[in-house]
């Protein structure tokens, strides 16, 4: 990315790295406000390919797909890369045309995808397979030696995850519990829900414990019972004293 900016003059490459640098960091924890940052970015050098496809991660997180489909599209035009060809097929999803998807999962620019992308096009593929209700199609998908693996890749929890949520959506709770344990092992960074998962299938329930809302509620009650403690003493106090009195006065009057 930075290479790309060069071709740009100092003071408007470091403008548009700044926005690059914000879509980067918010994209995650506040995707509407990254995509205002990309607008920027794209306002300011839309000829760059990295600015390009920045301005389609982040349309694509505010699930605005026919705007990101246009900038990977752009963004391949410019480089001739197919390393977005996934996140595209899944624009065409999220567009509500799996058959496109799927169509693009078997065209010639997958042999051109590494490993990592490779899986990515199958994950895609298979939610296509799911979008149009053919289950045993999506699971069959997604076995594929990458699954058998023992070896844990940056890409194995979500694979293992996709394919426990697919055996679980058929029906097939044993094998989607085991998968979704085997999830949790290879999800090292937390990247996916699988323990969750695991839990609620195994019927178990968390609560916080540390409420804030039901926490002061009983703090407020503890001072309220304290305050009638308190109360309750000061008055046996009083009555105490008054019949030690009493008795005082009757032994006076003995």
């Amino acid at each position: 990315m930075r290479q790309e900016l060069l071709s740009l003059p100092k003071t408007l490459a470091e403008d548009v790295a700044k926005n690059l640098v914000m879509v980067a960091r918010l994209i995650d924890e506040d995707p509407e406000r990254a995509y205002a940052y990309s607008k920027i970015a794209l306002r300011l050098a839309s000829r760059v390919a990295a600015v390009r496809e920045a301005g389609g991660f982040a349309a694509y997180a505010n699930q605005k797909y026919s705007e990101a489909l246009a900038e990977f599209r752009a963004a391949r035009r410019m480089t001739g890369s197919a390393e977005l060809w996934p996140v595209m097929a899944d624009c065409e999803r999220g567009l509500g045309r799996p058959e496109k998807a799927l169509d693009m999962a078997g065209a010639p620019e997958v042999h051109k995808l590494d490993k990592a992308g490779q899986v990515e096009m199958r994950l895609v593929a298979a939610g296509a397979r799911r979008d149009m209700g053919q289950l045993d199609a999506a699971i069959v998908t997604l076995q594929s030696p990458e699954l058998a693996s023992s070896a844990v890749q940056p890409w194995t929890a979500r694979l293992r995850y996709a394919y426990a949520d697919a055996l679980l959506a058929a029906g097939r709770e044993g094998e989607a519990r085991e998968w979704f344990a085997k999830a949790v092992e290879a999800d090292r960074d937390g990247s996916t829900d699988a323990s969750d998962r695991l839990a609620e299938l195994d019927g178990v329930d968390f609560v916080d414990a540390l409420d804030e809302s039901e926490g002061e509620g009983d703090t407020d009650e503890v001072v309220v019972e304290a305050d009638e403690a308190e109360a309750e003493a000061d008055d046996a106090g009083t009555d105490g004293a008054a019949e030690k009195a009493d008795r005082g006065d009757d032994r006076d009057e003995d």
